[in-house]
């Protein structure tokens, strides 16, 4: 009988484990943040900086790889010109959607991470009609 319990026991231990586990990514790594920042959002100095470091990479969205194109030089106009972008609905942009995992996966795939404030970047930029500065 004690050993029955001993393995009911340790079986909650384990799923309660694996239970927290799946939240913390879901609210750690991608968090919807709908934060609409109050200062002026550059595509060239705030958005291309993260897209070079965790999107624009060999086998994503760099040149050859994955659509949009993220790379410095083509990023705007693949966005843009790729339906990537609502300027009307802001947060029903399929970039910003794919970064808060309204549309699966959730990106970026690469690292570990997408600090909320790069949600907002996005969706201040967007909100800030997507101008190419």
């Amino acid at each position: 009988m004690i050993n029955k319990i001993k393995a009911i026991a340790y079986t909650l231990v384990v799923m309660s484990i694996l239970i927290l586990a799946g939240c913390y990514k879901a609210d750690t790594l991608y968090p919807n943040t709908n934060t609409v920042l109050t200062k002026a959002v550059s595509f060239s100095k705030d958005i291309i900086p993260i897209m070079n470091q965790k999107c624009a990479i060999s086998g994503c969205h760099a040149s050859g790889g994955h659509t949009p194109d993220l790379t410095a030089a083509k990023a705007f106009n693949s966005l843009m010109n790729g339906g990537f972008i609502n300027l009307t609905d802001p947060k029903n942009s399929k970039l910003y959607l794919r970064l808060t995992g309204g549309i699966t996966p959730a990106m970026p795939l690469i690292g570990s991470s997408n600090p909320s404030n790069i949600n907002s970047l996005v969706l201040t930029w967007i909100t800030q009609k997507a101008k190419n500065n």
